[in-house]
């Protein structure tokens, strides 16, 4: 049927696909990608999944990402920028417990405001890698927590050499715990489950033995 002036037609809808720029496409293809590798993990989305999800065709995956390895690495790299930025700031002053207060805060935030992104650092890593990443971002952030709380046994008459021992303890009980709450059945407030987990730790370490028996 022939069209008419009441009748037009729509040229903006038409190849809207095809004039999808380079820099909307990478975004979009990485959006799918990320959901996907939050809901099944590494090892079960494919290149034709990722592919057939965006509506492309698996070479423009190589192109933009040379593969799942690629575009795996590019949201990787991203959700630990994202956290490194948020946790980090709690290093960056004020005493003890401030740090304590503040690094779970920052690491209970992003949990919530990003839970595809934690579930992709928390699965394991692909098997073409030794490790996650997550779990050397944790030692990092253990070993910032060391250089704090060795100033702070020292001054209270400890022995600073138990200082990475606390440290990972620390920070391993504050992954877990967000871990944790990530998929609870009935969810606490985040507020709440930080300072739980900030009663938990500060009013333990104050109440330390030097040298607990054992």
């Amino acid at each position: 049927m022939a069209t008419t002036e009441s009748d037009p037609i729509n040229h903006s809808k038409i190849g809207a696909k095809s004039r999808m720029t380079a820099a909307s496409r990478r975004e979009q293809l990485i959006g799918i990608a990320r959901k996907l590798f939050a809901e099944k993990g590494y090892e079960a989305v494919s290149v034709e999944e990722i592919a057939l999800s965006a509506g492309v065709t698996k070479p423009v995956i190589y192109e933009h990402f040379g593969g799942k390895d690629g575009v795996y690495a590019v949201i990787v790299d991203r959700e630990l920028n994202r956290l490194i930025n948020l946790v980090s700031a709690a290093f960056d002053g004020g005493g003890a417990r401030k740090v304590v207060q503040h690094a779970a805060e920052a690491f209970f935030q992003y949990i919530e405001e990003s839970e595809d992104g934690f579930r992709i650092l928390v699965r394991d890593a692909p098997r073409t890698i030794d490790e996650s990443r997550f779990a050397g971002l944790i030692r990092d952030f253990a070993a910032q927590a060391e250089t704090l709380l060795a100033v702070e046994l020292t001054k209270n008459g400890f022995d600073k050499g138990t200082a990475p021992l606390y440290a990972h303890a620390l920070v391993g009980m504050v992954s877990l715990t967000g871990q944790w709450w990530l998929d609870a059945p009935k969810r606490p407030k985040r507020e709440l489950v930080v300072a739980h987990l900030v009663n938990l730790a500060w009013n333990g370490l104050r109440n330390l033995e030097p040298k607990p028996k054992y």
